[in-house]
């Protein structure tokens, strides 16, 4: 097809169709959901919690300007003279976003499927949250940043049980907390580093004379010769060690010095996975042959295999639970650990409160990883031997952040009060199966929708990159802010009041 020809098309899709279908979505009656089997959560709940939340709430996007207008750009130039600007989209007024809309420098009001990619779990102001922003426990976490690993607060066991733990994957009864999703990571490989080298000693827990003296010079035994296995296209983060792992673009690596660590094919499924079961399956056991000669064959010991449930920012590619399954009992016959990194997947976005619960594990993962949704970050785990044998082996300055676990805890509460992980369930069968519709009519341009039974994690491919980067531009100017992934991905990631007013 012409260039002249798709733009056009892209943009009959976009406005027509697309932003059409999530607008009306976000904001009307179109949607009327079988209510939740929780009392708590039935259709008056949701009314009650969209007036709750956001009673301000447009019905619409509110264009005042073209995208991007002339205060955003001002603003952008002005602010590029002191801090790089290259890859924002928009500078904000966060004081006038609301609800599922986020509010622009010019006062455009957009329709935000991305949600800060991925993380605002409960919307702009939520009042909630905003009401425990000023509590007495946050001005006090934050006046008195504490060194949660040296000095932890009085309030930090009941906050931890209150909030992160409370929401704990089954099987799991302990947190260390960090900084941010990269951070998470990096702190879970270092636990499994750990763990391996223990596991090694034996009974022998003392570090020798040798190890003391090599480590100082990064030198084996003290700094020993391990790895971490990640699959192709997987974002971890773009720390030193996760970044290692990290394999969705180049931009994110280039220059930067790496681990020499193995990677493995991630299966290249084909959509709708209900009409390709049996190509599918011959897809990830070609993927699960190869993983295992890769850790029965590498030069140095993988401590720990790396997943995320659904790949992101690679460009949203799925596996079925067999794939996780199998790879689940690949790492316990290996002994090795397997750490899930639910980043982006975490805290309801796939119809789970965790998306590896869709997998029907026999034994839970290791280490599991958390960030984005949560907003408080960190890595759960059960076994006491991942626990480090001496102080300040796992630490730095801050270990996390005792007012972003208090809004965790919070979010925790909210999710529970209103059912929104079967909310969010019902959501993205809705928007599923009106995307679908759309991809039928628009095959040249929607192709590979993917997420059906995972929530609002929904994505579909473009042509190409140009076309797709052309549909998010374009449907900005209709007043939708959506996002991409991988090389020509769209893929949604709205919050999770998204549709609170449908059954109304």
């Amino acid at each position: 097809m012409a260039m002249s020809s798709l733009r056009q098309a892209s943009r009959v899709l976009v406005r027509s169709r697309v932003a059409r279908t999530l607008t009306r979505s976000a904001t009307t009656s179109a949607f009327h959901s079988t209510p939740p089997a929780d009392p708590t959560s039935s259709a008056d709940a949701s009314q009650s919690l969209a007036a709750h939340y956001f009673p301000t709430e447009p019905d619409m996007p509110r264009l005042m300007t073209s995208f991007p207008g002339p205060k955003s750009v001002e603003k952008l130039n002005s602010l590029d003279k002191v801090y790089d600007t290259q890859a924002a989209y928009m500078v904000c007024d966060y004081q006038n976003s609301v609800g599922n809309y986020i509010c622009d420098a010019d006062q455009n009001l957009y329709l935000d499927v991305y949600a800060q990619i991925a993380s605002i779990p409960l919307g702009y102001n939520n009042p909630v949250l905003m009401t425990a922003a000023q509590s007495p426990e946050m001005i006090d976490a934050i006046v008195n940043r504490p060194a949660l690993g040296t000095f932890p607060s009085t309030l930090w066991e009941q906050i931890l049980r209150e909030g992160i733990l409370s929401a704990a994957p089954k099987g799991f009864d302990k947190v260390w907390t960090s900084m941010s999703g990269s951070d998470a990571n990096e702190c879970a490989y270092k636990a499994a580093f750990m763990y391996h080298r223990a596991k090694q000693r034996g009974k022998t827990s003392e570090f020798s004379d040798l190890e003391r003296q090599t480590t100082m010079e990064n030198a084996s035994p003290g700094s020993p010769d391990l790895a971490i296995l990640s699959f192709d296209k997987a974002f971890h983060g773009r720390l030193f060690g996760s970044l290692s792992t990290t394999r969705s673009n180049p931009i994110h690596k280039l220059d930067i010095p790496a681990f020499k660590w193995p990677k493995a094919p991630f299966p290249a499924l084909k959509y709708p996975l209900d009409q390709y079961e049996t190509e599918n399956r011959a897809e990830e056991d070609r993927c699960l042959t190869a993983l295992e000669t890769i850790l029965q064959e590498w030069e140095s010991r993988i401590s720990a295999v790396v997943v995320e449930p659904i790949q992101s920012e690679g460009g949203d590619n799925h596996a079925t639970p067999y794939f996780f399954q199998q790879l689940r009992a690949l790492t316990k016959l290996h002994g090795i650990l397997l750490i899930v990194d639910e980043v982006q997947t975490g805290v309801a976005a796939t119809g789970m409160f965790w998306a590896h619960e869709h997998w029907n594990l026999d034994t839970p993962p290791d280490l599991v990883t958390f960030s984005k949704k949560f907003q408080a970050a960190g890595y759960y785990y059960a076994n006491d031997d991942l626990r480090p044998n001496l102080p300040f082996r796992q630490f730095n300055t801050w270990c996390g952040d005792p007012s972003k676990a208090i809004i965790a805890r919070e979010i925790v509460k909210e999710v529970r009060a209103h059912d929104l992980v079967t909310r969010t369930r019902q959501v993205g069968g809705y928007l599923y199966e009106h995307l679908a519709e759309l991809q039928s009519r628009f095959p040249h341009l929607m192709q590979n929708l993917r997420g059906k039974d995972r929530g609002t994690f929904i994505a579909w491919d473009a042509t190409d990159s140009q076309t797709r980067n052309m549909l998010l531009k374009d449907m900005k100017g209709a007043g939708i802010n959506i996002g991409g992934c991988g090389t020509h991905s769209v893929r949604m990631r709205p919050g999770m009041p998204f549709f609170s007013r449908l059954s109304q």
